[in-house]
């Protein structure tokens, strides 16, 4: 669970970096997307890059999905019997809505890719310009789209943030110290990433990007 989760933390913040390129020009943006499919070349033909990290993710992802299976099955292998009284459970927001974030989490990357990977639901779903699609996508007459998306984000970041934490202790972490640590790390990880996704469709929503 740790470490699949890593892999797609990592994953979270090149993506995060690349769609800030957004920023500095369409030229620029789209210049960065051409060039993810053309990496690799001559070694790797056109487009195997995005194919071989789509796969690698793939496999991440089913590998987190089934981690987490485990862990709910053996857990509640090690209490068979239910609490005639359960106390409320003490712990962050994040750590008891793992399972619904991560289900809002899979609904959202499924849209995202119909939406701005194969460009099936984009109001343009030209690959040639994927600056374009950005704009097109969160622009002010789609408004559900930005919120759906603003929603999604924040799941990852609650998500993210109980990760680390976790990924910490069953990494070897210990000790109070460590605890504070490790809680100020994933609490800092988290809100950077949600600011940098949310900042490319709220730019694009109040004009500053267009």
């Amino acid at each position: 669970m740790a470490v699949t989760g890593i892999l797609l933390v990592l994953f979270l913040f090149a993506h995060m970096a690349g769609n800030l390129k957004i920023f500095v020009g369409a030229e620029s943006f789209d210049h960065y997307a051409h060039w993810l499919r053309d990496l690799g070349a001559p070694a790797l033909p056109h487009e195997w890059f995005l194919w071989i990290q789509r796969g690698g993710l793939t496999v991440a992802v089913l590998g987190h999905m089934f981690a987490a299976a485990v862990l709910a099955r053996r857990a509640r292998r090690a209490r068979p019997v239910r609490y005639a009284h359960r106390a409320k459970v003490q712990g962050s927001y994040a750590a008891r809505t793992m399972r619904w974030g991560g289900v809002i989490i899979v609904l959202f990357v499924i849209f995202h890719i119909l939406d701005l990977t194969t460009g099936t639901v984009n109001p343009v779903g030209d690959h040639e310009h994927p600056y374009a699609n950005v704009v097109a996508d969160f622009a002010p007459g789609r408004w559900y789209v930005t919120l759906f998306y603003a929603l999604a984000i924040v799941a990852v970041g609650f998500h993210l943030r109980h990760g680390i934490f976790s990924a910490a202790r069953t990494l070897g972490q210990q000790g109070r110290r460590g605890e504070r640590i490790a809680r100020a790390v994933a609490l800092v990880l988290s809100t950077v990433l949600v600011a940098g996704y949310l900042s490319v469709p709220f730019a694009v929503l109040t004009g500053l990007v267009k």
